[in-house]
């Protein structure tokens, strides 16, 4: 009867190993994915800006990538995020304000090739003030945002706020 029981185990025990071993050897890998600047399908945002998802969707699980054009002149209003952002310059100059003021003139350029990380929770504000720039954003979704002035636009010209 031992004998029978070890035969048995070793039996269950092989087929388990092979079928295993099936399935990692069956598994495909992840898709590359390709989108060349002729591919990209940007939308329009309040203001002038422009947005396109190059990759995931921030309203769900997972990581994303969007890109932004900003005209000349315009910044966001005031706002955190719930989640880490990190944003890469891609054209123009990008500046950036670490307050709830909208003051222009307390923000900080960044070139293109620049990278800044935005931790979520902390208020900030940014955009375009000399010429029109494009930046790239990477996160995990899902991510809102949360405005710090509620009658103020999304986006818009800055002003001094406080």
């Amino acid at each position: 009867m031992k004998q029978h029981s070890f035969v048995t185990q070793f039996l269950i025990g092989s087929i388990l190993a092979i079928a295993s071993f099936n399935i990692f050897a069956q598994a495909t890998p992840k898709d590359f994915v390709i989108v060349k600047p002729d591919q990209v399908v940007w939308g329009d945002a309040p203001a002038g800006v422009k947005t396109a998802v190059l990759y995931g969707d921030p309203n769900k699980p997972g990581m994303y990538v969007v890109r932004n054009i900003f005209p000349e002149g315009i910044m966001s209003s005031p706002h955190s995020h719930t989640q880490d952002r990190f944003v890469t310059v891609i054209k123009g100059t990008w500046y950036a304000g670490t307050d709830a003021s909208w003051d222009p003139a307390t923000t900080f350029g960044l070139p293109a090739g620049s990278m800044m990380f935005h931790p979520a929770g902390v208020v900030h504000f940014d955009g375009a003030i000399k010429g029109p720039t494009e930046i790239q954003i990477i996160g995990m979704g899902p991510v809102s945002t949360t405005p710090v002035y509620k009658d103020a636009p999304r986006f818009g010209n800055p002003k001094k706020l406080n």
